[in-house]
C-alpha cells in the first residue's frame, strides 16, 4: 500500500467543500492546511491527478506525490494518524 500527498491551490472559486469531501471518502486525513495524505493500492500518481482533477475548477493547482518517506514539522496531523 502506498502513501500520497496531496496538495492544491484553489485560485478563484475556493470551492472547498467538495475536495474536501471527496478525500475524506478516501480516508484521508488534513496534515497541513492545503495538504492531505492518504494510502491506495493498485493506482499511479497520474490517475489520481486525473481523478481529483474531478473535483478542483480549471485555474485550480493540484500535485499528487507518492511518498517513501516523510517528516513534519508543527502540522496539523502525520500519515501515522491514517486508518
Amino acid at each position: 500500500m502506498a502513501l500520497y500527498f496531496l496538495s492544491y491551490d484553489l485560485r478563484n472559486n475556493r470551492d472547498y467543500q467538495k475536495l474536501y469531501d471527496e478525500l475524506k471518502s478516501f480516508g484521508a486525513i488534513q496534515v497541513l492546511e492545503s495538504t492531505w495524505c492518504f494510502k491506495r493500492v493498485n493506482t499511479s500518481i497520474a490517475a489520481l491527478r486525473d481523478y481529483f482533477k474531478g473535483f478542483i475548477d480549471k485555474d485550480d493547482g493540484l500535485l499528487i506525490d507518492e511518498s517513501v518517506g516523510w517528516a513534519t514539522y508543527n502540522s496539523n496531523n502525520t500519515p501515522n494518524n491514517l486508518p
